[in-house]
């Protein structure tokens, strides 16, 4: 087997090239540096493209490849990220990121042998390095383990990189006189620009978004955290993190809105579960870190950066991505008190938006954003009028369907000055408020087709539903015909569990609280939440079914909560066994998931409500014709 290495790779990569993504192959590779912390250890590599070498030096997080034997000498490997660094007048290869495509290989070509010089050069840069990296806590894993991880499984043809070359303007002096050594300003470059191999940088920005203070306590003790997004002229946005001395420098000066100029602090791996700008750094500021109001506004940064997607797109978006989008305000439920799982209340609204795409999807604010922008999308609800609302950085959830909830770096732009807007609104005016949408939240059908598919109760058992990997997602108008009572809802515990409400099952403690065993605490007020049980039937046969909560209320035309209240506490079953004899023999449409379910040792069909709608009796009139005139033309 023949193999062709990338002609001039390394006079290409020395000469400012970090795009070719060359084939070359490993000649040597040695350990230059050596400390107790096995990511803090820097290899140094001998690459040739068949004429020419030259050494490298490894990225941290691709130590891994070396001590696994992946990379070694004779293996024949692709440079997928790279820059060229100079160093005391010499030029050093740093690769940050690589795929091996053989792993043993003869030696290809006659190399020419790289000048003796150069191997002090890259110890001595391994050397600074470390003892760099060394210096603080915060930045002694440049690059973080999971993303070496994620970078190692990344293949050649879909990477694209995302540490750029040094940026290098002219330098700017302010008129002050003699500029003594490492005094130079910093230079200003764009946030794209930056990366951990710089020496002193500058960057100009505005304050898109800022995050509230949080407290936390861990093994070291207790602490404080905040952090807020920045975007220049460019377009690059970035976030800067601060932790307990640092915040008390920054946290009230900085502004959203406002312009700074921000400099000497470190670059750190996006934490991408919970950051999500499209940068692959985030920056730390520290004790020496300056941040600098700029008095005169610099029209050329962008107020907001958006990308909206439509109602529709979200359907198939992960679970916890955050994205924007921007939607009519159709309806806006009350504030609602919540319990957080550290005993401490909160608020939560739930609204629900529409769009051109013919969806709509809910929006649940949490905290402020209740008493703040929900209260005045409330107001002008109430009044007739159906307001825009921009959501910027909202978090997707996929607990019954797929919505949207706020996050601390969320931000809501009500009737805002956008082109989108203002299309939305000529077409929620002339159009959309009179059409039909199709909600995304409770409505849709996980993983099923868009289309509704109908069934009758006997088709369940013959055709086997549920009995698959995937659950079976099906329509049946029905009729009640029974409902247990003895377990129709269940105490619930009203702790919040990150974004998502603990709701597992409560029990009594004492004569005034209640005791939740998995979230381990005790609080004085409960949830109720239903747990139906009940048979429906059709002309084709009979079957159990289970509704929760939503569904429990659209069947009962009752809180939970009430008929606990009635049945337990008032214990008025005269007046609880009147309102269940009135549900039964009512017909609905049921949407129903269908699903096969281990119980002990014995697999079940498990079938559960997900959606309960009224009969519309002249959609289903022509649908019993269209399905009629179906059978004729058999």
């Amino acid at each position: 087997m023949s193999v062709n290495l990338t002609e001039n790779a390394i006079p290409a990569i020395i000469g400012g090239d970090v795009n070719a993504k060359p084939l070359v192959q490993v000649l040597d590779v040695a350990l230059v540096s050596s400390t107790n912390n096995s990511q803090q250890q820097r290899y140094r590599l001998l690459i040739s493209d068949a004429v020419f070498s030259h050494h490298a030096m490894l990225a941290t997080q691709l130590n891994d490849r070396i001590r696994t034997g992946r990379v070694r000498k004779g293996s024949v490997v692709q440079l997928l990220d790279y820059i060229c660094t100079p160093f005391k007048n010499r030029k050093i290869i740093m690769v940050l990121n690589m795929e091996t495509i053989i792993a043993d290989f003869e030696i290809i070509g006659n190399p020419k042998p790289p000048l003796d010089s150069d191997l002090p050069s890259v110890r001595a840069i391994a050397d600074n390095t470390v003892e760099n990296l060394a210096r603080s806590n915060n930045t002694s894993n440049t690059i973080s383990n999971s993303a070496a991880q994620n970078a190692s499984q990344d293949k050649a043809q879909n990477f694209r990189p995302t540490i750029q070359p040094p940026y290098q303007p002219p330098p700017v002096y302010k008129g002050r006189g003699a500029v003594m050594k490492n005094e130079a300003p910093a230079r200003i470059i764009p946030i794209a620009a930056l990366n951990p191999y710089q020496g002193r940088w500058a960057i100009k920005a505005r304050v898109t978004a800022k995050g509230d203070l949080r407290r936390y306590n861990n093994a070291r003790g207790d602490g404080k955290v905040f952090s807020f997004d920045l975007l220049d002229s460019d377009g690059g946005e970035i976030r800067v993190t601060c932790f307990n001395a640092v915040v008390d420098r920054f946290y009230n000066v900085i502004e959203v809105g406002k312009v700074y100029m921000i400099s000497k602090g470190s670059l750190k791996p996006a934490q991408k579960n919970f950051n999500h700008l499209k940068n692959e750094w985030e920056i730390l500021l520290e004790s020496t870190s300056t941040v600098e109001l700029c008095p005169d506004e610099d029209d050329s940064i962008p107020r907001q950066q958006f990308s909206f997607r439509p109602i529709s797109d979200i359907e198939n978006v992960d679970n916890n991505s955050i994205l924007d989008v921007i939607g009519v305000v159709t309806s806006v439920n009350p504030s609602v008190p919540i319990l957080r799982k550290n005993g401490m209340e909160t608020q939560r609204r739930i609204l629900s938006l529409k769009d051109t795409s013919g969806r709509n999807v809910e929006l649940t604010l949490w905290g402020e954003f209740c008493n703040r922008e929900g209260q005045q999308l409330q107001e002008m609800i109430d009044s007739g009028f159906f307001p825009i609302l921009a959501v910027k950085a909202g978090k997707v959830n996929d607990f019954s369907g797929k919505s949207i909830g706020s996050i601390s770096t969320t931000q809501l732009f009500i009737n805002p000055e956008f082109p989108e807007a203002n299309s939305l609104r000529q077409w929620f005016d002339l159009v959309g408020k009179d059409s039909a949408s199709h909600s995304i939240s409770r409505d849709v059908i996980p993983g099923g087709t868009k289309n509704e598919v109908r069934k009758t109760v006997s088709q369940i058992k013959d055709e086997g539903l549920g009995r698959s990997d995937r659950p079976d997602w099906i329509t049946i108008r029905a009729t009640i015909s029974f409902i247990k009572t003895d377990t129709f809802c269940y105490t619930a515990c009203p702790l919040m569990i990150g974004d998502r409400q603990c709701n597992k099952k409560v029990t009594r403690s004492g004569n005034t609280s209640w005791q939740c065993d998995r979230c381990n605490q005790e609080f004085e007020e409960c949830d109720y939440r239903y747990l139906l049980q009940a048979q429906i039937l059709d002309g084709t046969g009979v079957t159990w079914v289970t509704a929760f909560q939503e569904a429990g209320e659209e069947i009962m035309e009752y809180s939970a909560k009430d008929l606990y209240l009635l049945k337990h506490e008032q214990q008025d079953d005269e007046r609880f066994g009147e309102i269940l004899k009135s549900r039964l023999f009512k017909q609905f449409m049921f949407r129903l998931k269908i699903k096969e379910e281990l119980y002990g040792d014995e697999q079940k069909v498990k079938i559960t409500v997900v959606k309960v709608d009224k009969v519309n009796y002249s959609s289903e009139s022509q649908y019993m014709l269209d399905s009629i005139s179906k059978f004729c033309r058999k």
